[in-house]
């Protein structure tokens, strides 16, 4: 079966198609196109409270072009989200309404804590080693979600409105960054060793900039040396030289800053680069539902 899955984040709308297929029972997913827009709606929600028109339409069009995708795809199932630009734009549940009417694409809302378990139904806990702790750390435009997965379960997760796009236009509260690492300190307290798990496009190209073949991991220091690689490069710089999308080339900085930050207070010195994202997650979690539907 093939399933869909839209994401409709702060800096960019995806558009995710996965092949799903059973080899003795056990499910295998095959990614067989990624649709990226980068509307950044984020950019007009947190400086004026509200997605402008002329986003509004990029979105509406958006979805109607990504709608024609699924019908042509004939896709199974698909489910749309979107996260921290919409939940906080005043005219959100407005334009999706809209978007529903001329698309007849239904998208829901999700609060930070949905958004941090539908990252985490990747299932990614079934390749790690049962010895360890992990921080399941995803960084987006608007938000950064943590879960902390110990003793093969989750036992914690948090959302904090703190994002790329935020620290751009400078939207990013010192008392959000304060509860973060507060929150940080005190749920990994006696949880040693911890490994980090980083997810979202900008820690997937850290990771590939760092040409780490022989590992599925960078560590804490080789992260720091990205970072500063980056910060040593003017924007103009980062997209002619590094050959980074221009929709990239400034959120990569912040999105490293929030993985040094969190790995950090976390006391963190590995972080594995799996290369999933809330797509992969949502599409896991629609293969689950499938399956029920079936039995």
């Amino acid at each position: 079966m093939i399933l869909a899955a839209i994401d409709i984040g702060s800096n960019a709308m995806r558009l995710l198609f996965c092949r799903v297929y059973e080899v003795n029972g056990k499910p295998h997913f095959s990614k067989e196109e990624l649709i990226r827009m980068p509307i950044r709606l984020g950019e007009d929600v947190f400086l004026r409270g509200k997605i402008s028109e002329q986003k509004e339409e990029r979105l509406i069009t958006s979805l109607k072009g990504f709608s024609e995708l699924i019908k042509a795809y004939d896709v199974t199932a698909y489910r749309a989200v979107a996260t921290s630009a919409m939940r906080d734009a005043s005219n959100g549940d407005e334009i999706l309404n809209r978007a529903k009417k001329e698309s007849g694409i239904e998208v829901e809302i999700i609060d930070g804590k949905l958004e941090a378990a539908l990252v985490f139904s990747n299932h990614i806990e079934e390749i790690l080693n049962p010895k360890y702790a992990y921080l399941y750390i995803d960084v987006g435009g608007g938000s950064t979600e943590l879960t902390l997965y110990f003793n093969q379960k989750v036992i914690s997760a948090r959302s904090f409105n703190i994002g790329t796009v935020r620290m751009l236009l400078s939207k990013d509260e010192k008392e959000e960054w304060e509860e973060m690492k507060a929150w940080l300190k005190k749920s990994t307290v006696g949880i040693h060793p911890l490994n980090a798990i980083g997810s979202g496009g900008n820690i997937n190209k850290i990771f590939k900039m760092a040409n780490k073949k022989e590992t599925k991991h960078l560590s804490y220091d080789k992260l720091k040396g990205q970072y500063e690689m980056l910060c040593s490069h003017t924007y103009d710089e980062r997209i002619e030289r590094l050959g980074l999308k221009p929709d990239r080339a400034d959120v990569i900085i912040p999105a490293a800053k929030i993985f040094l930050t969190v790995m950090k207070t976390a006391d963190i010195d590995k972080i594995y680069v799996p290369q999933i994202g809330l797509s992969d997650g949502i599409i896991h979690d629609l293969y689950e539902v499938q399956k029920s539907k079936k039995k």
